[in-house]
């Protein structure tokens, strides 16, 4: 006979975005269960390239990516990849993929994007408050490298984007770039500055400070796989392996793992898993003083305490297979174009995030019971993101959730009554 518990609001994901949920309802005085099979703060929220990208409203999907998609695809080398043994079964997801990179569609979710991230910083700084982390975190903005004219020119359309939503972005020339960054010299690059933005020196200490402010309000963590998910009268029933769990309220935000248990509370999510890299490089004394982003390479380069992070590139292909080699070289060869003196990398790493079509997360309550609330799919911005995602479930758990405002993260945008007011940007209806 499985153990029974019952507890208020289980969190099931101790990612990021579970452990700051968690904190925010722990703060609030709530009984809060966090549940992962692995050990807290892993995965893409350990591995991610330690940005928190207020400026990053531009979404993975516009016009100028499915223009390029063709080549993107065709090339093992380009920093947008696909597994060929998984194409039956990520079509769907990409077909969805390129209606939301039309232009419609992509203002509409740059403009949903922009709106969350404008609260990004000030839920950052009211959690690093909290759990005492601002001794792991840098505000010395974050550089973007156009290493050719043509590439500048291609990205008129997204600086006009971030523009139009008021995002904080100053061009700047060759010079600039090496002013702002000397060891880049030898770089003839036009630069995009986002001067407010931040980095976390160390993402896995991050973690632990978030764990132990949850733990220290009273929030308790079980390491347990939660594969049942059942609404029953006055609760959620979670099971696993020997155990049975009665929450009031479920959180699920369980990353590029959500998409089972979603699917067990009644909706239909296009969630895939987005196949991250990184590779690390110890350093003596810091290469660069704020994280970089070679465009056309696609990757950040991030300054971290004794080591430089080199993350990112986009792989398409599920949760099961091993790491690509041929990404980590990627990554490799891309990092010595600028400090080619770097030795053998200390550690690599494969991660994934969790990505839908239009680069907006699901956040709000589930279409089968209003005692599951979705909080995942957040893909390349869920450090970023992770305070404010918070905020909101407090704010639908605690009865202060406005309605309007989650329309655009709504669980059910994807049906195909949805789709035409989701483009339009546009509440969709709920049956």
């Amino acid at each position: 006979m499985a153990a029974s518990e019952t507890v208020e609001i289980a969190v099931v994901g101790a990612g990021v975005v579970g452990l700051a949920t968690a904190l925010r309802l722990a703060a609030e005085g709530r009984e809060v269960l966090l549940i992962d099979p692995n050990e807290p703060g892993s995965g893409a929220s350990f591995g991610n390239a330690g940005t928190i990208a207020e400026y990053a409203c531009m979404p993975v999907g516009n016009p100028a990516v499915l223009r390029a998609l063709p080549k993107l695809l065709l090339d093992a080398d380009s920093p947008f990849a696909l597994r060929w043994p998984a194409l039956f079964q990520l079509a769907p997801w990409l077909v969805s993929f390129v209606r939301q990179s039309l232009p419609e569609a992509t203002r509409a979710n740059a403009l949903a994007l922009a709106g969350l991230l404008a609260e990004a910083l000030p839920a950052w700084e009211e959690m690093v408050k909290e759990a005492d982390m601002a001794d792991l975190l840098r505000r010395n903005g974050c550089l973007y490298l156009y290493r050719g004219e043509s590439d500048f020119a291609k990205a008129a359309g997204g600086r006009a984007l971030r523009a139009g939503f008021g995002v904080n972005q100053e061009v700047l020339t060759p010079q600039q770039v090496v002013a702002l960054e000397p060891h880049l010299r030898e770089i003839e690059a036009r630069g995009l500055y986002f001067p407010d933005s931040m980095n976390v020196t160390d993402p896995k200490t991050l973690m632990q400070r978030l764990l132990g402010a949850a733990t220290a309000r009273g929030a308790s963590v079980r390491q347990a796989k939660i594969t049942g998910l059942q609404v029953e009268a006055g609760g959620v029933q979670l099971s696993g392996p020997g155990f049975r769990i009665k929450a009031g309220t479920v959180v699920i935000a369980a990353g590029a793992w959500s998409l089972e248990l979603a699917t067990k509370a009644g909706d239909r999510i296009p969630l895939e898993a987005e196949r991250g890299y990184h590779l690390e490089f110890p350093t003596d004394a810091p290469l660069l003083d704020r994280p970089v982003c070679p465009v056309d390479l696609g990757f950040y380069m991030t300054p971290m305490a004794g080591r430089l992070r080199v993350a990112g590139t986009v792989e398409l292909g599920g949760l099961a297979a091993p790491a690509n080699p041929r990404r980590l070289a990627l990554l490799d060869r891309g990092v010595r174009q600028f400090f080619p003196q770097l030795g053998r990398p200390s550690s690599e790493w494969l991660g994934f995030r969790p990505s839908l079509p239009d680069s907006r997360p699901v956040i709000g309550p589930s279409r089968g019971s209003l005692r599951v609330i979705h909080a995942f799919g957040h893909g390349h911005l869920g450090l970023t993101l992770a305070p404010i995602t918070a905020r909101l479930v407090a704010d639908l758990v605690g009865g202060r959730g406005d309605p309007a405002r989650l329309a655009s993260f709504a669980a059910d945008r994807f049906s195909a009554l949805a789709f035409s007011r989701h483009i339009a940007g546009l509440p969709s209806r709920r049956p």
